[in-house]
Order: C-alpha cells, then structure tokens, then sequence
C-alpha cells in the first residue's frame, strides 16, 4: 500500500466496522489529548496498552495512532529516517480504517500522515531541524 487508500475501495464492513461505532475508549481519549498537546511519547505508552488489551480489529486504530504519533516524535528528534519507518507502518493501518472510527476522523489523519511522509521523502538531507513542525497536526475526533 503506498499511504493513500484507492477511493473506490469501499468502506470495511463486519466487525471493525461494527467496532468503529462504539465509543473512544477514556485510555485512548486521554492519548490523543497527549499526541495532540503534543507529547508523542506518552501518547505511544496509553496507546499500546490498549492496543495490547484490545483483542477486536479495531486494535489497528489505536496501532495506527500510535505509529503516526511515534512519527511525529521521531521528526522533533531530528530522525528522518526514523519517522519515515513509523510513517511507512502506519500507512498499513490507516488504510484498511474507515474514514471515520470511534468518532477519530481516520480520513484527516491518513492525509495528514501522508503529506508530513511526502515532505520527508522529497527533503535531501536527514537534518530536520528545518523541518515546519506546523504540519504535525493533531487528531481530530468527530463528536
């Protein structure tokens, strides 16, 4: 998958689905505040235990989260290549989502992990302190 899920793939069906309906859950709220208040690393620790504890599909939103958020850290630790990796991951996870699940806007979050990706693979040099920390944007959660 290259990061950017084909439009005519229709939305999943079955139990993610049916698991994107129910609410956030309060441990991945509170990471998302952290991920959005920028705090990556914390974000990743709440984020794995309940991706770990999570035993339904939609485990592969907490997992996508996390990645991109361990992206965005990797970039303010001035780790291209780091970040690139996370990216490259997340992107598994972001396209098998639907757009919206467990009121996380997946679609925002897909094409914002996927322009901060572009913008690292065009740059020609590792060193990221130029880097337009601007476009780590947060998750936005439709209520």
């Amino acid at each position: 998958m290259n990061g950017s899920r084909d439009a005519s793939t229709p939305p999943p069906d079955g139990p993610l689905a049916g698991q994107c309906h129910d609410p956030l859950p309060p441990r991945a709220r509170e990471a998302i505040r952290l991920f959005n208040a920028g705090e990556y690393y914390k974000q990743h620790d709440l984020l794995e235990i309940q991706w770990r504890e999570e035993r339904g599909p939609v485990r592969d939103l907490y997992r996508a989260i996390l990645q991109v958020g361990i992206a965005y850290y990797q970039i303010t630790r001035n780790n291209r290549r780091g970040a690139l990796k996370m990216l490259m991951r997340a992107a598994r996870w972001l396209d098998i989502l639907p757009d919206v699940c467990q009121g996380v806007d997946v679609a925002r979050l897909r094409e914002d992990a996927l322009q901060v990706r572009r913008l690292l693979e065009q740059m020609d040099s590792d060193d990221l302190t130029g880097f337009d920390r601007r476009l780590l944007k947060p998750v936005r959660l439709i209520e």
